[in-house]
């Protein structure tokens, strides 16, 4: 995720990292050079097209583009709370531990399950197949068990269940207490399959085909419509208009779905990492008050 300050104009007009401006950039060169062949033929044959077409398409087509980014972000967004849900789901199991839990080695596990979870949710919704999360978490025999294994971090909650399970069959946690840690992991469980709906069902094709497809059309054709107004400046106008369109469906595209490498998806490892801290401290100070 770039951070950036929103109050700093030219820090943000002139960064290029995170923007989609670099990958625009051929369509946006072809669309000027096709403007200025526009600008050719108007002059020696007199071609230009009516505006009223492009006029109305236009209309039509930018209510396409504001619905296709607010849906977009709104994926973005929600993909952000289901993150911040298994954040805060693990930091309160590690608080319920860290109260609730007298084993010392029960309460590690836990800690170590919780932030395991994360770190293989995180690369599932990453499309990331290995067992790349810290070697800390899990055991040599722990990870054999998961190698072969398609949900990992549900299975890792599982183990999380059968921890809590043997306190509770030893009469070292009640069922009420039992109860309150179930509701957790089930809400683990909750927010990693709302990110995976995000992850796994993309932006309908047609719709998507949709407005490319016409997005395409206006902005290679529209210079032809323009050229009687803006004349030699028709390479310019056709390459801003471009630039819009173009920028607008592109960043659709890159915030429809937040958990993977991209400049502007989700910090998700930093993310890991802050729950590992913050789970470490739990268990370290909470239980000394």
């Amino acid at each position: 995720m770039i951070q950036y300050d929103p109050k700093n104009l030219a820090s943000v007009i002139f960064r290029l990292r995170g923007s989609v401006f670099v990958r625009m950039l051929p369509r946006v060169l072809l669309a000027g050079v096709i403007g200025q062949i526009s600008y050719v033929a108007y002059l020696r044959i007199g071609l230009k097209f009516p505006t009223i077409v492009h006029t109305l398409i236009g209309v039509a087509l930018g209510l396409l583009l504001v619905f296709r980014t607010n849906a977009s972000y709104d994926r973005y967004w929600e993909g952000r709370k289901l993150v911040g849900a298994m954040t805060n789901r693990c930091r309160d199991l590690c608080r319920q531990a860290s109260s609730y839990l007298e084993s010392i080695e029960a309460r590690s596990a836990i800690r170590r399950y919780a932030c395991a979870f994360y770190q293989l949710a995180s690369a599932s919704l990453g499309d990331r197949p290995g067992l790349d999360i810290d070697e800390s978490l899990l055991s040599a025999d722990e990870r054999a068990a998961l190698a072969d294994v398609q949900f990992r971090a549900p299975t890792v909650t599982a183990w999380i269940s059968s921890v809590l399970a043997a306190e509770a069959h030893a009469g070292k946690l009640s069922d009420q207490r039992l109860q309150l840690f179930d509701q957790n992991i089930t809400a683990l469980n909750d927010a990693l399959g709302g990110a995976e709906r995000i992850h796994r069902t993309p932006v309908p094709f047609a719709y998507a085909q949709h407005i490319k497809i016409f997005v395409v059309l206006f902005v290679f054709t529209a210079p032809f419509a323009m050229v009687d107004s803006t004349r030699a400046y028709t390479g310019l106008a056709a390459a801003l208009l471009a630039l819009a369109l173009f920028g607008i469906d592109e960043i659709g595209v890159e915030i429809e779905d937040p958990f993977g490498d991209d400049p502007n998806d989700l910090p998700m490892d930093a993310i890991g990492a802050g729950i590992e801290r913050a789970t470490t401290d739990i268990l370290s100070l909470g239980s000394r008050l």
